[in-house]
């Protein structure tokens, strides 16, 4: 199980890198959906919002692959994770998978670390 957590943590930081660094230098450009999902993404893009996403993918990514803050970095990153899902789910279905694979990679290493939740869990202070 071990070796199965280093996996997913590293491949779920290699990804949240890769696709943070391209909000901040484009070198894989892509072009917007069609519909709702491309006006939605055209808002995010025109307000700069999505450079303030990125960062943070940046900052959880490099904190991942430092195996540095595990836990801060899966918090960082899990609220970017459920927007991709609820982005493919609501608006651009066909895409879901990737979220899907990353978010099984997420629970794998929130696993790996779970003692560092356990105060979430808990009925009363």
């Amino acid at each position: 199980m071990k070796i199965v957590a280093h996996i997913a943590r590293v491949l779920l930081a290699l990804v949240f890198l890769v696709f943070g660094a391209n909000g901040f230098y484009p070198f894989m450009p892509a072009q917007l959906p069609p519909g709702l999902a491309g006006q939605f993404l055209g808002a995010l893009l025109a307000s700069h919002y999505v450079m303030a996403v990125c960062a943070v993918m940046v900052i959880g990514a490099l904190l991942l692959l430092l195996n540095v803050y595990v836990p801060l970095a899966l918090v960082l990153l899990a609220p970017i994770l459920v927007n991709i899902l609820l982005f493919h789910l609501f608006m651009s279905p066909a895409g879901i998978v990737p979220g899907l694979v990353l978010s099984v990679c997420w629970l794998i290493v929130a696993f790996r670390v779970r003692p560092a939740f356990a105060g979430l869990f808990m009925k009363k202070v």
